[in-house]
């Protein structure tokens, strides 16, 4: 692993059980002014963050013991460090699993070290660009249609007080419909709002998200009320939304 005391140069979390991978990552990286940590599995994964202050996770999604896919999982629900993931896998339903368990982005193996270097600086200056939560001690909520969103908290709350469990994925497509409600989104939209790739092979994974999570808020998602498809310009997010601030105890 990388010394302590290294100037302030962006920080890579490099996870993946294949050494020669991590070896040439970490040469290729570091010619590049990244440093650089390597890890084999989930166990070093979890030492190395919580050891160093990491920029950005380099993720294989097949590993020893926990898979790519809950690893990343676990980090979104307490961390928004950017993670891209690598995977053998070409099918598109395996990248939108992985863009759904909250990647940044998706690149499958073998890929030219040139390519993930030029994604990483993409979700990096996306990342650094993102605005930054609040470091108040109050929460936000979002209440619609009887609904309850936790922002800080991530959670969704239903009209009968039971919490409903949502992917990353579909929580950030929702925050992204009631932070705008009542206006057309586009796809192209709803990948940017949710920091999805603006690449068409990712188009698909809206649609998707988005009947999942009709089946989790509507009444009838075979004819929602709460998110409108309109035809050839998106969808729109048609219930009143109320912003309201509670404090941490």
């Amino acid at each position: 692993m990388s010394a302590p005391g290294a100037g302030p140069m962006t920080h890579v979390l490099v996870v993946d059980d294949d050494r020669e991978i991590r070896d040439l990552l970490g040469r290729f990286l570091a010619k590049h002014g990244y440093r650089v940590t390597a890890a084999r599995d989930g166990k070093e994964m979890r030492r190395a963050l919580a050891d160093w202050r990491i920029d950005l996770v380099v993720l294989d999604l097949m590993l020893p013991g926990e898979d790519g896919l809950t690893l990343c999982r676990k980090l979104r629900a307490k961390s928004q460090i950017p993670v891209i993931m690598l995977t053998m896998m070409g099918e598109e339903t395996d990248r939108i699993i992985g863009l759904e368990m909250g990647a940044d982005d998706y690149l499958p193996k073998p890929f030219n070290p040139r390519e993930l270097l030029a994604r990483m600086k993409a979700v990096l200056r996306r990342a650094k660009c993102a605005p930054a939560r609040p470091a108040a001690a109050g929460r936000k909520i979002l209440d619609f249609s009887g609904w309850m969103l936790d922002l800080g908290l991530r959670r969704l709350e239903s009209p009968q007080g039971l919490i409903v469990d949502l992917s990353a994925g579909e929580f950030d497509l929702l925050v992204a419909f009631v932070e705008h409600p009542q206006r057309v989104l586009s796809r192209d939209q709803l990948l940017d709002l949710t920091h999805g790739r603006t690449e068409a092979p990712f188009d698909r994974s809206i649609d998707m998200q988005v009947s999942r999570l009709r089946h989790k808020i509507e009444p009838d998602p075979k004819d929602p009320e709460l998110i409108k498809t309109v035809r050839g310009g998106g969808y729109v997010f048609t219930a009143i939304v109320t912003h309201n601030e509670t404090a941490d105890t």
